[in-house]
């Protein structure tokens, strides 16, 4: 199931914050992510953040699992 962008507002912003981070370590094969400072972490948080808010990033729970996780548009239109 989709979470619709708008509901994102009804998260705690280290909630948000921390689901995006788990993204982007999913994205980082090579351990860099360890290597960047606050700054760097910031910048790309609101990256995703945008990402997010335009529809490239899609917020997706798993009713199996009971999870919840970010993934690009075009992986959950492909696995569809």
């Amino acid at each position: 199931m989709i979470i619709p962008y708008d509901a994102l507002g009804n998260l705690q912003v280290e909630t948000l914050n921390n689901l995006i981070k788990e993204y982007l370590f999913t994205q980082v094969e090579d351990g860099s992510f360890s290597e960047m400072n606050d700054q760097q972490i910031a910048a790309m948080i609101a990256q995703c953040k945008h990402a997010l808010k335009v529809g490239e990033l899609l917020v997706e729970y798993s009713e199996e699992d009971e999870s919840i996780s970010i993934r690009h548009k075009h992986n959950i239109i492909n696995s569809q």
